[in-house]
């Protein structure tokens, strides 16, 4: 087991090319070959009719699974489709071996409706430190991939989320209702105020590329699973953004934070964001 950080380092600075093609693999063969392909034997529910899974989150799963270990031996892999399986899984997180957190089609609902907005999701933490994170929209071909300390590319090109411009309206990304609990319900109503446009999130992984890209001011997020965050996370991050829980701290991917959480372009609009969720609540 992998358990010298400066090894995983290195790892970083030599290997990101190859996490970066397994990536793409996976959605070259096992997600866009079904994308507006899929039968309906391919598609199933989980926890509810908003809540789907398909072959190609299955497949695409298992391949990134074999190739990450492969890459980074001693590592481990935390992917949604298997922690819906076994949750028990889910608890590598906290452990000492590094891990892969993967959601292989963040999205599944508009990949399943034939529209582009999903994305895979791939991000590497060592005893809850977020390392590294790759972005990859396969119908869109755009890829972001975000190294701790050496800021964020979206297509090699550095990404700099920067801060909205005075006198606009927030725009703020946010859970469905249908996702958050009453007390939830009542922090994100907080939004409902001049000066901000609130608006239903779609892919996770896609509003956070958007922050990165200076495109959206914030979401408002009220789930903790670690693969819709992770990767989106630390690309904020990298990009020059902050994230803040309603306890007024960063989010942790090893859970207990004080839900709903605000990612946005910077530390002052993360701030705002959190009073009025604080508001609401």
């Amino acid at each position: 087991m992998i358990q010298d950080i400066e090894t995983i380092d290195e790892f970083l600075a030599h290997r990101t090319d190859d996490v970066e093609e397994a990536v793409r693999t996976a959605a070259a063969t096992e997600i866009m070959p079904r994308f507006r392909q899929l039968a309906a034997h391919e598609i199933d529910e989980k926890s509810g009719p908003h809540d789907l899974v398909t072959d190609a989150d299955r497949k695409a799963e298992e391949f990134l699974t074999e190739a990450l270990v492969k890459l980074l031996p001693g590592s481990v892999v935390v992917g949604e489709e298997a922690v819906h399986a076994n949750p028990a899984t889910y608890e590598a997180i906290k452990g000492e071996a590094p891990v892969w957190i993967v959601d292989p089609v963040d999205g599944t609902r508009q990949f399943v409706h034939g529209d582009p907005g999903f994305c895979t999701l791939v991000a590497l933490a060592h005893r809850g430190v977020l390392l590294a994170s790759w972005t990859y929209a396969p119908a869109r071909d755009q890829l972001a991939v975000a190294v701790r300390g050496r800021g964020a590319l979206l297509d090699g090109e550095p990404l700099h989320a920067g801060s909205p411009a005075p006198g606009r309206d927030l725009e703020v990304a946010t859970s469905h209702p249908d996702y958050t609990t009453d007390d939830q319900k009542r922090a994100l109503l907080g939004l409902w105020t001049d000066g901000v446009s609130p608006r239903a999130c779609g892919s996770a992984g896609l509003e956070y590329l958007a922050i990165a890209r200076g495109e959206l001011d914030a979401t408002a997020f009220s789930w903790e699973a670690a693969w819709d965050h992770a990767a989106g996370l630390l690309l904020v991050e990298e990009a020059g953004g902050a994230h803040l829980t309603l306890a007024g701290e960063p989010f942790r991917i090893t859970g207990g934070n004080a839900l709903p959480f605000t990612a946005a372009r910077d530390a002052a609009t993360a701030r705002r964001v959190l009073g009025l969720l604080s508001g609401g609540a």
